[in-house]
């Protein structure tokens, strides 16, 4: 009897720990792809008109998308024949102003970053897109850019890179 309660715990045990291994919490649909390569998003800003370049940008921006990409999935990073591709351009990143105060001062000002992506998945060519991804922070017009730039970033990053990631591999 024992033996039995024994045996039937450890075959739930193995079927609960196998079931699990099909879903996923990031709701990623992967299909059959087993790897992914994030190509080096090269700043174009400069080339909209009031955007500038910002040191560095195209560095970080390429790591979080790399990171969010690795820590939603079981994909394995890799630098060249990706099952998954995605490649693109920073094509906007600018100040500008959002409220004025009754003095005609400007209260708010606003950063955005646009990025043009392309991705490829080589296991399921109808998915292939391109498009433009976009987000912005506001902040005081009293702040200096430098003085918000880390938060700034943080934030436009993680939403850029979550879309990017549901317009890819979201399965909703």
């Amino acid at each position: 009897m024992i033996k039995n309660g024994i045996k039937g715990g450890l075959l739930a045990l193995i079927l609960s720990v196998y079931s699990c291994g099909v879903y996923n919490f990031s709701g990623a649909d992967i299909g059959t792809a087993e790897s992914f390569q994030v190509n080096f998003f090269q700043n174009y800003a400069d080339q909209n008109p009031g955007s500038t370049i910002e040191p560095g940008l195209d560095r970080s921006f390429t790591n979080a998308l790399q990171e969010m990409i690795n820590n939603l999935t079981s994909l394995s990073l890799t630098g060249s024949n990706g099952d998954l591709l995605y490649e693109g351009e920073i094509v906007e990143y600018k100040v500008t102003p959002m409220t004025a105060t009754s003095d005609q001062l400007t209260a708010q000002n606003r950063l955005t970053m646009s990025v043009n992506v392309r991705f490829f998945n080589k296991t399921k060519e109808d998915a292939d897109f391109e498009r433009r991804f976009s987000f912005f922070y506001d902040f005081d017009a009293a702040a200096s850019l430098p003085s918000v730039q880390s938060a700034a970033h943080e934030e436009i990053f993680e939403r850029i890179t979550q879309d990017i990631f549901n317009a890819s591999l979201g399965n909703w």
